[in-house]
């Protein structure tokens, strides 16, 4: 088995709000995959005193610990656990119902000898590579269906946030794994997978690159980094090779949802067999 993590800050100045883990354990066949991507929320008060890296390093610990330890577990029961306990460590300090407090993408997925569990909550994606080289991707496409328009206005996004008929992220309400998109695969027909957050998968959703199938090529031949510095690459020169500059016509193209030149960026790969 192989697998691979890579992750660059969206900015020098600011915390990569990502999290990833690919674990791999030295007994079994077996393994699990976390990815989660901190929604930054806009300046001013967000209920909380932590960091969103604060919150994806907890909600990601909590998921890739629970995932090992507790197999007999639905991967969305497990992601409500993970919820509650990370709830729990700020509580007591936090306003937990203010509708900015911490919160993130979620990919999840987990295999064994048998079977592929996969569990994706908002906009990154699950990429699911079957043995003749078929690659499938899982999204959780709500936010896509949100109007541009929508999305300019922070007090009509807010209104959207974790909301029937709107998206969903994973935040401090347990209830919200009910939401992510869960499915099961024979192991047979999944020869490895990869995890992408927006920031990575804009080489194909922004940039149009290629499809998925060439992304996993990417990701297969120079992995996970390599994917990451051609999005660096693209984005430099969307924006007319300004650093720091606001983004040419190229990245424009994206809307609100790329509101910036460069986003926090996480990919993770992994081999399930040689196959």
């Amino acid at each position: 088995m192989r697998s691979e993590v890579a992750s660059l800050p969206g900015s020098p100045e600011r915390p990569n709000e990502d999290w990833g883990a690919a674990v791999l354990p030295a007994s079994g066949s077996g393994g699990t995959v976390v990815l989660l991507d901190g929604v930054t929320p806009p300046a001013g008060d967000d209920g909380c005193v932590h960091t969103v890296p604060w919150f994806t390093a907890r909600l990601g610990g909590a998921l890739t610990e629970l995932s090992g330890s507790r197999r007999d577990m639905p991967l969305s029961e497990i992601l409500s656990l993970a919820i509650r306990r990370t709830a729990d460590a700020h509580r007591d300090t936090c306003d937990l119902s203010h509708v900015r407090t911490p919160q993130a993408t979620v990919v999840l997925a987990r295999w064994d000898e048998e079977s592929v569990e996969h569990l994706v909550l908002s906009d990154s994606v699950l990429l699911l590579e079957a043995p003749d080289g078929a690659v499938r991707a899982v999204r959780d496409d709500r936010l896509d269906r949100v109007p541009d328009e929508v999305l300019r206005s922070l007090a009509a996004t807010d209104r959207l946030r974790n909301r029937e008929g709107g998206f969903f992220t994973a935040a401090a309400d347990p209830a919200v794994a009910e939401r992510a998109v869960t499915g099961t695969s024979p192991r047979a027909e999944v020869r490895a997978l990869a995890a992408l957050t927006d920031g990575a998968s804009r080489w194909v959703e922004l940039f149009g690159e290629g499809d998925w199938a060439d992304c996993f090529g990417v990701l297969r031949k120079e992995g996970p980094a390599g994917l990451l510095r051609r999005v660096r690459a693209l984005e430099e020169r969307s924006d007319g090779g300004t650093p720091g500059g606001s983004p040419g016509e190229d990245a424009r193209a994206g809307g609100v949802r790329r509101w910036k030149l460069h986003d926090d960026a996480t990919a993770v790969y992994a081999e399930l067999s040689d196959r």
